[in-house]
């Protein structure tokens, strides 16, 4: 079995998408499936890193900024080339293999690129979460607390199956395997680990802000401040140099690779409402949580109104406390934990392993 993958990471785009291909990739390569990446090299792209993660992974230059045409999906610019394009390049790399599997994790592209390809894979998976342009696939997903599949029902083929909701988020094994102890830790909350994780790219320098508000809130005395950024990060100094200033001792760690473990080890989290907001959930994290891009709204509103979050508006960093004194309350840990472990259980990886391959098995024995 064969799966390819077409997904970007840049400054703009940010490394979630990347990152949530890897993770299934991973799996799938664990049940001896082999997987290839097709990414754009973008400024921030991740190219070098799928490759280190034993994944074959080309790369496709970048094109000429275009004009945007009132047809093209809302994210277009992310692109770097038009869909055409895109779908060209990708054809002379498709066409040599045919992969049972083709999955796109694009915002910018839709079901004129699906089908300009379709003579080059025998399936097709969809991930997104925006729900706001057709698609021409056998299989999506979208792994946003609260979705309804209703919501993606006029944009795809009536025969496409649907796989909705954070109970399919695709986490590494390690959030799961980790789960029993996170939860039991946060039996008796605390406050004495702090964790920071604003995105791997963090463009807007959301990270100093926070810092910079954070010097002003009541956090107990011996409490300690890790901020998580990564390698790609354009302020990465500056927090640095930030992080040497403030009241409580604070680490910045760069590219880490134990990110479960050091969610499971922390008290409270602020961060992004991307994609690790369903990694935060699997532990029963309580977060203080910042929306970073308008495509993150959904997903922090949910889990605002389910108590797992509270939501910080960041625009108001300098205007209002990052953390309200009744959010320091141990009560208030112990609830936002609760509500956020019952978002997701973190095995969304392997049901959605196995039904790329169930669909594989069943379509060579009709075939046969």
């Amino acid at each position: 079995m064969k799966v390819a993958f077409r997904v970007d990471a840049s400054l703009q785009i940010g490394t979630g998408h990347v990152m949530r291909c890897l993770t299934l990739a991973d799996a799938l390569a664990a049940r001896g499936v082999g997987c290839q990446f097709i990414c754009r090299t973008h400024e921030g792209n991740l190219i070098d890193f799928i490759r280190s993660k034993g994944h074959t992974a080309h790369a496709l230059p970048i094109g000429a900024a275009l004009p945007r045409s009132p047809a093209d999906p809302a994210h277009a610019s992310w692109l770097g080339a038009t869909q055409a394009e895109d779908a060209e390049a990708c054809a002379h790399i498709l066409a040599a293999q045919r992969p049972d599997w083709l999955i796109v994790d694009h915002y910018a592209l839709d079901a004129r690129w699906e089908c300009a390809l379709a003579p080059h894979y025998r399936t097709l998976m969809v991930i997104d979460d925006l729900a706001d342009r057709p698609h021409a696939c056998d299989l999506l997903l979208d792994q946003t607390f609260g979705r309804d599949a209703a919501d993606y029902r006029p944009l795809v083929p009536a025969d496409c199956r649907l796989l909705c909701g954070s109970h399919y988020a695709l986490l590494r094994p390690e959030f799961p395997a980790l789960r029993p102890y996170s939860l039991k830790r946060r039996a008796q909350p605390a406050l004495r680990e702090l964790l920071i994780t604003m995105g791997g790219v963090d463009k807007d320098n959301a990270t100093g802000q926070v810092l910079q508000a954070l010097r002003t809130c009541p956090l107990p005395t011996d409490c300690r401040i890790t901020v998580v950024m990564g390698a790609t990060a354009p302020w990465l100094d500056e927090v640095k140099r930030l992080a040497q200033d403030m009241p409580w001792p604070t680490r910045v760690r760069v590219g880490v690779s134990d990110m479960a473990q050091l969610m499971a080890d922390s008290d409270l989290a602020i961060g992004a409402a991307g994609a690790t907001s369903w990694e935060r959930c699997c532990l029963g994290m309580p977060t203080m949580m910042l929306v970073l891009a308008e495509n993150q709204r959904k997903i922090a509103e949910a889990l605002r109104e389910a108590g797992a979050a509270h939501l910080v508006d960041a625009s108001q960093l300098n205007n209002q406390p990052l953390i309200a004194p009744e959010y320091l309350e141990l009560f208030s840990l112990s609830a936002m934990s609760h509500a956020a472990a019952s978002i997701t259980d973190g095995l969304g990886a392997a049901q959605v392993t196995e039904t790329l391959i169930n669909k594989v098995k069943h379509e060579n024995q009709l075939a046969v």
